[in-house]
């Protein structure tokens, strides 16, 4: 039954991934300060490698000092932080996975006690963030590609774009946050523009085997279920992207949206017409039968959080027990420890309602 979670994934660029797992882009606070990889963040990712993952994803890394999210994030917005990047490329390359980084910038959700001032597509109030002008969304664009360069020298598989969870692509998908009236604002296809600009941009600089995914999120935010079935629709039949990784933060999860009532939210994306393009989704994939569920019902791999916090080595212990079922919560601070995280991962998943003893 589980068997399909084992073959390989070829994609339109790049190795194949040996499995149809990969480990979701997970916050942790374990980097430097200054954006240098940690021995911690090392750890961490270098085991889940090393576990059988077929793709190993960083947590969201920076691709600009003001756009940095939380403290102790990975960055890749400066050449200081190559010599990290490729000790971490070779590392989870020499384990059997492939190797990608999350780029991102967190907008207004920058904490301003990080950057001080928050940039956003408009002025957003809450938050304090005030809008970039067009020269600056197109240097957010050129230092998202820049950053795709950055992770390719530093040895890296591939990047995923991350468009989604409120974060700045997200800002611009989102007609509640993106009230702009230059080429990045007003219509769909204009709010989708920096995404799009960005893929091409990658595409045109990176070297042709380099990977490329995209992660959207189709609610919550302010983002409206149609205009996010819309923006993928017109990703895939462009088939510039290798991924699209859907986070649905439950893959059973019924659409927010009472136009879309009656089937799961990972329909809506499962049955667009993709061509090369590969779907991962992501949201509460707690076991084997689980992940084998989801490529049975059009998913082509999954994602694993919580999961793969509880288990570095998931992806074998289901090749061993096809019906095998992630921990129980709450786990030990040990447990974690166990499993290579260290004692700041620990300290934010005890932030966690029912994660940590």
């Amino acid at each position: 039954m589980t068997e399909p979670l084992f073959a390989p994934l070829s994609f339109m660029h790049g190795p194949d991934m040996k499995n149809r797992f990969m480990l979701a882009p997970l916050t942790n606070l374990q980097s430097h300060a200054d954006g240098t990889l940690s021995d911690d963040e090392f750890r961490w990712l270098t085991y889940r490698a090393e576990g059988g993952f077929g793709l190993t994803m960083t947590c969201a890394a920076h691709v600009q000092a003001v756009g940095q999210g939380f403290p102790g994030q990975l960055g890749i917005f400066s050449d200081a932080h190559l010599p990290g990047l490729t000790r971490l490329a070779t590392a989870i390359r020499a384990a059997g996975s492939l190797a990608s980084v999350q780029l991102h910038h967190a907008g207004m959700r920058s904490p301003k006690e990080i950057v001080g001032q928050p940039v956003a597509p408009s002025d957003d109030a809450e938050t304090g963030a005030r809008a970039l002008s067009t020269g600056e969304v197109e240097q957010l664009i050129e230092d998202f590609i820049v950053a795709a360069v950055r992770a390719e020298q530093a040895g890296f598989d591939g990047v995923e774009i991350h468009g989604a969870h409120g974060y700045v692509l997200a800002q611009f998908l989102s007609p509640e946050s993106n009230r702009r009236e230059d080429r990045f604002g007003g219509t769909l296809a204009n709010r989708t523009a920096p995404i799009r600009e960005i893929i091409a941009g990658v595409r045109a600089r990176c070297r042709a085997d380099f990977q490329l995914g995209l992660r959207l999120s189709p609610e919550r935010f302010g983002l409206v279920l149609g205009e996010m079935i819309e923006v993928s629709r017109t990703i895939l039949a462009a088939q510039e992207i290798d991924f699209l990784d859907m986070s649905l933060w439950d893959v059973d999860k019924a659409p927010n949206d009472p136009a879309f009532a009656g089937r799961t939210l990972m329909s809506c994306f499962t049955e667009l017409d993709r061509g090369a393009v590969r779907l991962g989704v992501a949201g509460k994939i707690t076991s084997g039968p689980v992940a084998a569920r989801m490529l049975a019902e059009g998913a082509d791999f999954v994602l694993l959080g919580r999961a793969a916090i509880l288990h570095h080595d998931f992806p074998e212990r289901v090749q061993a027990d096809s019906g095998f079922v992630q921990a129980s919560l709450p786990v030990s601070r040990e447990h974690l420890v166990a499993e290579g995280l260290g004692p700041k991962f620990v300290d934010y998943m005890s932030t966690w309602k029912g994660f940590v003893e």
